[in-house]
């Protein structure tokens, strides 16, 4: 997830073009490695949507995990609606096939996680990341904390109970300040 120094994702109405502004070919290959090593995206419903309308027709070099890997989408609302887009690549089928869960996020994410495979990779929204935080089910933290102050926004870590302590397993800094650090939650938190 990207993050400003001041602990935003987005800003107060979900700007996010802070993020291309500090963006290097080697970030983007750092990104592009995270996203292309899941076995499967999980998001809520709002991020699911924009990026099934985004990424089936995208020519970016993300399109292509984005597109191929299993999706798991989770909504309170029980059905997501999947009209209005004209597919002939075929991108569109992981994000047609999406596991809908509509059931407690805790044991949902206990569901997935019990399953074989590689790891599960959330994208999402303020929102959905805070949600995702507060059930503790969260082992590693892949954050690309960009070199910008926002001075308020949508922070990620606002509805712990107590104290998340995590060890920093990979820390690296790319030529336009972006910082990519991955963190793994304490096992005795």
């Amino acid at each position: 997830m990207s993050i400003t120094l001041d602990g935003f994702v987005c800003g107060p109405n979900n700007e996010m073009n802070w993020m291309t502004r500090s963006m290097s070919d080697e970030g983007a290959a750092w990104t592009l490695d995270k996203i292309s090593n899941a076995g499967l995206h999980i998001m809520g419903s709002t991020t699911f949507k924009s990026m099934r309308a985004y990424w089936p027709s995208s020519g970016l070099p993300f399109a292509e995990p984005m597109n191929k890997i299993p999706k798991a989408v989770f909504t309170q609302k029980g059905a997501i609606e999947l009209t209005g887009i004209d597919d002939t690549s075929g991108n569109l089928q992981s994000w047609n096939d999406a596991c809908i869960a509509t059931g407690d996020l805790a044991e949902e994410i206990k569901k997935l996680k019990a399953q074989p495979g590689k790891y599960i990779l959330a994208h999402g929204g303020a929102s959905f990341a805070q949600s995702l935080i507060a059930t503790g089910l969260v082992d590693e933290y892949q954050l690309a904390v960009h070199p910008v102050v926002l001075g308020s926004g949508k922070p990620i870590f606002t509805k712990l109970h107590e104290p998340l302590y995590l060890t920093l397993l990979e820390d690296k800094t790319f030529s336009s300040g972006t910082r990519a650090c991955v963190y793994r939650k304490n096992v005795e938190n």
